[in-house]
């Protein structure tokens, strides 16, 4: 984004994460539209912290690694010149295992004088972490590349679970990085939601494309007629009638009589057509085994249809309840689904100074890579970051560029400009992702800024 390019597209907030600052006023009473706040522009030096932070971290007198498992973890410990003072413990992962860690940590020091730190291996770091936040330990959850790459940086060779744990210890030692902050029950709960109806999607797409290559093998004839397989008319109509021959052998009546979704009937045209089609199919797959495929797909589709229905009224009542879910939401193109996806994946907005660093999180941010020679002329985007929240803004901004009409505006700048499309619309990712940023960090609704370049 160019300096002179406020982050916020919203003219209630002159700074660029969306704080109001001193000079609100004075900014409010020209008539000039409000300018980048450059004081507010100031970033630190990466993995630089804060006076607080620091001010911590110098009373630190053990580092522990914690190495995560599915049935133990491995603890060991370092001081602050990197002695090894706890020598690698298996820990169970039951109450006689946490029992153990609970006097590990204690013999080791206070809550304030010790840093935990381990990988986000899975889902099997999060028992532990919550038993330790509980405890009042504080917890540095690591993205598992950097310990890697830390591995690489001391030219580790050994591999294994006594020697990742004190590599972690050390990790904590040199890197410092900052404790995870304690994530509460509501946005725990929210995630788990949220990706439980991913995963129900996925499931959803796969019967979807089991169901297509069953059909073209009983009756390929039939998407003709019924264009889209994840419909219930389609769950419905199949489910009773899985083959061609055995639509072929149904009275059109019978068919056109049929209710697949409690309201609809499937109607003598679309009836008389699919009987027609049967009885000229050339499918010639008609056995019990392919019949019994196409039927426990469309049974599958219809569960896990009802489910998906079920989890997003749920979502959606969360995300009213939501104080920043509710303001998300007022963005144009951004439904509760999409709120909700990306609190799962954010969390608090607040540990994102601005916008830049949000979309860093996200992995919206070009990898320049010129060496000798070699200088291209573009950079893609660096291959790290939240898929789960790129997947969550595309699919917004996609909507976005259509009825959002200060980031269509953007987009089709940049198109314009000779941009590709796929490079315009990663922009305007960007683009909305600092507009989440700005309602979420000032707690009020999205609004339109005066017409300018945005």
């Amino acid at each position: 984004m160019a300096s002179g390019v406020r982050l916020a597209p919203s003219p209630a907030a002159p700074g660029p994460d969306g704080i109001l600052r001193d000079d609100a006023g004075a900014q409010e009473a020209r008539a000039e539209p409000p300018r980048m706040h450059k004081p507010g522009r100031a970033r630190r030096r990466r993995g630089s912290r804060s006076h607080a932070h620091r001010e911590w971290y110098m009373s630190v007198t053990r580092y522990v690694g914690l190495d995560i498992g599915a049935e133990a973890h491995l603890l060991a410990a370092v001081d602050p010149e990197g002695a090894v003072v706890q020598r690698p413990a298996r820990l169970t992962e039951d109450a006689a295992g946490y029992a153990q860690l609970d006097a590990l940590l204690a013999r080791l020091g206070t809550p304030d004088a010790l840093l935990v730190v381990c990988e986000a291996t899975g889902h099997y770091w999060q028992n532990v972490v919550a038993h330790l936040w509980a405890g009042g330990w504080r917890v540095a959850v690591v993205n598992a590349l950097r310990a890697s790459r830390y591995a690489a940086e001391e030219l580790v060779r050994t591999k294994t679970d006594p020697a990742d744990a004190l590599l972690l210890a050390q990790y904590g030692r040199e890197k410092r990085p900052a404790p995870t902050p304690v994530a509460d029950d509501a946005t725990r709960e929210l995630t788990e939601l949220v990706r439980l109806r991913a995963r129900l999607t996925q499931d959803f797409g796969d019967r979807v494309r089991q169901l297509h290559r069953a059909v073209d093998l009983t009756f390929p004839e039939f998407t003709r007629h019924v264009r889209t397989l994840d419909s219930e008319l389609a769950a419905a109509v199949l489910a009773r009638h899985p083959t061609a021959r055995a639509f072929a052998r149904v009275g059109p009546g019978e068919l056109a009589a049929l209710v697949y979704d409690g309201r609809h009937k499937v109607g003598d045209d679309l009836a008389r057509a699919l009987v027609a089609a049967a009885k000229a199919s050339v499918g010639a797959h008609h056995g019990e085994t392919y019949a019994r495929e196409v039927r426990y797909a469309c049974e599958d589709l219809t569960t896990l249809r009802a489910r998906l229905k079920e989890l997003e009224g749920e979502v959606r009542t969360l995300v009213e309840r939501h104080v920043v879910g509710r303001h998300l939401t007022t963005i144009p193109g951004v439904g509760p689904i999409t709120a909700a996806s990306v609190l799962a994946e954010v969390g608090d907005f607040g540990r994102f100074p601005d916008a830049a660093t949000l979309a860093s999180y996200a992995g919206l941010v070009p990898g320049l890579r010129h060496s000798g020679k070699r200088a291209p002329l573009r950079a893609g985007l660096y291959p790290v970051g939240n898929a789960r929240l790129r997947r969550a803004l595309y699919m917004a901004t996609l909507t976005a560029v259509r009825r959002n009409p200060w980031l269509q505006a953007f987009y089709q700048r940049l198109v314009k400009r000779g941009k590709p499309k796929l490079v315009a619309l990663t922009a305007a990712m960007r683009k909305l992702l600092g507009a989440m940023h700005s309602v979420a960090r000032r707690r009020q609704p999205f609004a339109l800024p005066p017409a300018h370049p945005a």
